[in-house]
C-alpha cells in the first residue's frame, strides 16, 4: 500500500508540475558528453531491480576449530552451483531458488543513488580435492565426542585428499550478501526522443554476509539456519539500457571480498565453527524499473 501511495503521490505531483512555470532541468555531468542531453532529472526517483548472477571464487584457507581440533585447509577450490535454466526462473514460487540479485534504491542527485540489495550467490567446495593442512585433529572431536577416524593427528603442511567422509562444505542456501551501495550513472548515449538511453553505472558497497551453510565434518553436521557470519566490501561496473524512461536492462560485474569469522558447521553452534576469507567475481543481469 505504501508503494502504491508513493507512486500515486509522485504522479500527482508530476501532473501539478506540468501546469507550473517551466524550470531549468539540472542533470549530472557525464564523462562521455553524449550528443543529446536528457531533458529530465533522475533526482528524487526510486528504482527496483531483480535478476540472476553467476559467480567465481578465488582459492581460500578454511579454519575449523572446536573441542579436540583446530586445523586449516589451505588454498581450497570452490565453485558456484548454477541452477539449470528452466521454469524456476519464471515461477513466482520458485524464482528465489537460482542465484539471484534484488535491489531497491533512490537517486539523491541526478546521477548518484544509494541502494540496498541482497545478492544470493552459492559457494560449493570441490569434493574430492587435494589440499595442504596445518593444525591438529584428536581421535574425538566436538562435545560430546565424535570420532575423526584415520584423520586424527598433527599436521604441518602435509597434503591430504579431502573426501566426503571427512568434509562437505557449502554455502548453497546461500552465500548471501546484504549490502548498502552508492552508485554513479554516466550517460553514454541518449536518443533524440529522450525515451531511450545507454548508461554506465559504477559503484562501491559494503555489508554483511548471512549464509545458510550446509556442512558435515567427519559425518557430523547439518544444513544450518541463516547466520550472520561476517562482513564484506565490493566494487562494481556495468552497462544499463533504458527501453523507456523507467524500464531498463542491466549487466554488471562486481568484485568482492568477504571475511567470514563465524560459519556454522556441525550444528553445535556454541562450540564448533569455521572461518574463511573469500574473494569473488560476480556477473549479473537484471531487469529494473525507475519511478
Amino acid at each position: 500500500m505504501l508503494f502504491f501511495l508513493l507512486v500515486f503521490g509522485k504522479r500527482l505531483s508530476a501532473q501539478e508540475n506540468l501546469t507550473a512555470a517551466p524550470s531549468t532541468v539540472t542533470t549530472g555531468k557525464s564523462i562521455f558528453s553524449p550528443k543529446n542531453s536528457r531533458n529530465f532529472s533522475r533526482k528524487g526517483d526510486f528504482f527496483a531491480s531483480w535478476g540472476y548472477n553467476r559467480s567465481w571464487f578465488g582459492t581460500s584457507d578454511i579454519n575449523f576449530r572446536g573441542p579436540g581440533y583446530d586445523f586449516t585447509l589451505r588454498d581450497v577450490v570452490a565453485h558456484d552451483r548454477q541452477s539449470k535454466f528452466g521454469s524456476d526462473y519464471f515461477n513466482p514460487a520458485k524464482i528465489s531458488i537460482p542465484q539471484y540479485d534484488l535491489r531497491i534504491g533512490y537517486y539523491f542527485k541526478d546521477n548518484y543513488s544509494i541502494s540496498l540489495g541482497w545478492d544470493h550467490m552459492k559457494y560449493v567446495m570441490d569434493i574430492p580435492q587435494r589440499v595442504r593442512i596445518d593444525g591438529y585433529i584428536d581421535p574425538l572431536i566436538s562435545s560430546p565426542g565424535h570420532p575423526s577416524g584415520n584423520m586424527a593427528g598433527t599436521y604441518n603442511g602435509q597434503e591430504i585428499d579431502v573426501k566426503e567422509a571427512m568434509l562437505t562444505y557449502e554455502h548453497t542456501d546461500g552465500f548471501n550478501y546484504a549490502s548498502l551501495e552508492i552508485q554513479r550513472d554516466d550517460d553514454i548515449w541518449v536518443s533524440a526522443s529522450q525515451r531511450r538511453s545507454f548508461t554506465l553505472e559504477t559503484g562501491l558497497g559494503g555489508g554483511v554476509f548471512v549464509p545458510r551453510s550446509d556442512v558435515h565434518l567427519f559425518g557430523l553436521g547439518r544444513n544450518n539456519h541463516w547466520n550472520l557470519a561476517g562482513y564484506g566490501f565490493s566494487a562494481k561496473a556495468g552497462l544499463k539500457y533504458y527501453f523507456t524512461r523507467g524500464l531498463y536492462l542491466q549487466n554488471s560485474t562486481k568484485i568482492g571480498y568477504s571475511n567470514l569469522t563465524n560459519v556454522h558447521t556441525t550444528g553445535r553452534d556454541d562450540i564448533d565453527r569455521a572461518s574463511q576469507k573469500i574473494n569473488y567475481l560476480e556477473n549479473y543481469t537484471i531487469l529494473g524499473y525507475q519511478f
